[in-house]
């Protein structure tokens, strides 16, 4: 065998273990993700639930309007609790690449930003978001979660959201109701729905 064909032999192996790599983490990643501390496990484990809210889980005090209403907010709400939303879809955009789901380009969240009127500044919108996870779920009972889909179908449009309530410290520092005023403000809450667990278009 030449030196050449050696090379192609060995990047083309080199290729393929990457591709099978990642398949096989995309499909096996723990519920707590890739994790190296107690508290980074559970928080992994909270964003990754795939049990759906049952009716006794909703807190009915949730609302749009009062997980925009301004103050410190960190124990507003609980992550043992679900809630409904309902608002106006501002955009929908895919995550960044995160350890939650094991480092995977390809197994990112859907991120869908609500507001309670068209014209909403980014600090007076809520973040809801979709794991992999559900995704995957929903595709399963025949529908269509995927960034472009949901992009089409939802972005200006009055919708409603059911899931988990979820408190990211992650953003924290870039929320306005924690950090009033913070130079790196890009939403009102670190409060979210994560997982989302059902969506549908009102108006």
């Amino acid at each position: 065998m030449t030196r050449s064909r050696r090379l192609a032999t060995i990047l083309l192996s080199i290729a393929f273990l990457i591709v099978a790599g990642r398949f096989l983490l995309k499909r096996y990643c723990p519920q707590e993700g890739i994790a190296f501390s107690r508290e980074q496990r559970n928080l992994h484990r909270l964003k990754n639930r795939t049990a759906l809210p049952q009716e006794s889980d909703f807190d009915a005090r949730v609302r749009l309007a009062k997980m925009l209403e301004p103050g410190e907010d960190s124990s507003r709400w609980s992550n043992s609790r679900a809630a409904r939303l309902e608002g106006y879809v501002v955009s929908v955009g895919q995550g960044s690449v995160e350890l939650t789901n094991c480092y995977l380009p390809c197994n990112r969240d859907t991120h869908i930003h609500l507001a309670l009127q068209t014209g909403a500044t980014s600090i007076e919108q809520v973040v809801v978001e979709i794991t992999p996870r559900l995704e995957d779920w929903a595709k399963q009972q025949g529908r269509d979660w995927s960034e472009g889909t949901l992009k089409q179908e939802l972005i200006g449009h009055w919708c409603h959201f059911e899931g988990w309530l979820f408190f990211d410290s992650d953003h924290r520092n870039e929320s306005e109701n924690t950090v009033p005023h913070g130079p790196n403000n890009w939403r009102a809450t670190a409060w979210e729905i994560h997982p989302v667990t059902s969506i549908e278009v009102v108006r």
